[in-house]
């Protein structure tokens, strides 16, 4: 089937994004947008942008699906769908303003059991089972490993479900990538399959972004038959990542139910992003929105140091918490359930609240050989700029 590159509408003149893509989620792929001669096709860019975008993927490349292209509204500059999916200048940015900026701030390196498999908590295994993703996130923090050939993804996936069988505190895996949902269904039979007779495992979670950028993935009826068989023997659950309300499509809707209609409890978890959804009515939409659909707010996570992503997505703590404190009052219990999140590399830790300049944590996660730290509160003095941890002064309790 040729198709031809349509011209992009505003969100609210489109009625049906998929009707102008092939039906077959492996072949439509192809049509994704990778190099600036393809963008052009479809946004309008200066010489000045065209110049930033080649420099700009020769380190992280771009692929978007023409799906979630069309979703931009072109007469908007600041349109939150292109800060997502298009590249731009800021990531020749490579430190932030404050603090050390890293490839890894979230420590996976330093837990990196090989074959894929990363072991930070005890009771989970995460699988970085493929660097591809159907678009690759310009705020990712995986931004090192996604789109580029390396050696931290699964190669055996029998080797990794030896692992993880042979660690019987491992109470749960987290399949995650790029995006494990874009391998094909035969692969991600065989990978679940390893994993439904690992008695220890209480449950197995898929992280994918496809429902929101590639919701065409789940007009596969055989990945839904299979998922359904499976989450009728191990209780299946996947973290997806809607952003912004923008993104909250029919078809994304479509994608969501097709996933609940097998039983799966489908959770989400958003990133504080400036410029996307850095206020509070924005919030309040995204996550009403969400629960409107039947997906769970469960993280709100605070944007990593990363490199090419703090300069320019990062919004200060001070601000962030206050934001959140606001949009929280406006929603109702199953909407406000999200935690904000710092997700660093000694644990997960709840961002409570503040007290003037005392900024309320708490850590909900430990890294295994630390367990005794899970649970405790810290306090750190705010400042103006602080986007993360190691930005700000520990207060003694």
């Amino acid at each position: 089937m040729t198709l031809v590159h349509e011209p992009i509408n505003p969100p609210h003149q489109i009625s049906n994004p998929l009707s102008w893509t092939t039906r077959d989620w492996k072949q439509e792929l192809q049509n994704n947008i990778r190099s600036v001669d393809d963008l052009k096709a479809f946004i309008d860019l200066s010489a000045e942008e065209q110049r930033d975008i080649e420099q700009v993927i020769e380190a992280h490349p771009m692929n978007i699906p023409r799906y979630y292209l069309n979703l931009i509204n072109r007469n908007d500059p600041n349109d939150p769908i292109r800060k997502l999916a298009v590249p731009t200048g800021d990531e020749l940015v490579v430190a932030g303003q404050m603090g050390a900026t890293t490839g890894d701030p979230y420590g996976d390196d330093k837990h990196d059991k090989g074959n894929g498999v990363l072991h930070k908590y005890g009771y989970t295994a995460l699988v970085v089972a493929t660097e591809y993703c159907s678009m690759y996130c310009r705020h990712c923090f995986r931004k090192r490993l996604v789109g580029l050939p390396n050696d931290q993804t699964v190669q055996n996936f029998r080797a990794a479900a030896e692992y993880i069988a042979a660690h019987p505190e491992i109470s749960n895996v987290v399949v995650s990538g790029g995006d494990p949902m874009m391998l094909p269904t035969s692969i991600i039979r065989s990978m679940l399959d390893r994993l439904r007779s690992i008695p220890h495992l209480n449950f197995v979670r898929i992280g994918t972004r496809a429902p929101v950028v590639y919701p065409l993935r789940f007009q596969d009826d055989e990945l839904i038959e299979y998922l359904a068989d499976f989450n009728r023997e191990k209780t299946l659950y996947v973290p997806t990542h809607f952003n912004h309300p923008n993104e909250i499509t029919a078809e994304a809707t479509e994608a969501v139910a097709r996933l609940r209609g097998t039983g799966i409890a489908v959770n989400n978890q958003a990133v504080l992003l400036r410029g996307i959804n850095d206020d509070e009515e924005t919030l309040v939409q995204l996550m009403s929105g969400l629960t409107r659909i039947g997906v769970n707010p469960y993280y709100l996570y605070q944007c990593m140091p990363v490199s090419r992503v703090r300069h320019h997505f990062q919004v200060p703590l001070k601000q962030g918490v206050d934001m959140v404190d606001r949009a929280r009052s406006r929603l109702d219990g199953y909407a406000k359930r999200f935690k904000f999140i710092l997700g660093h590399d000694i644990g997960k830790i709840e961002i409570c609240g503040r007290s003037g300049d005392h900024l309320i944590l708490k850590q909900i996660h430990a890294r295994a050989e630390e367990q005794d730290q899970a649970s405790r509160i810290m306090i750190r003095r705010l400042n103006e700029q602080a986007g993360w941890l190691d930005d700000m002064e520990e207060i003694a309790l």
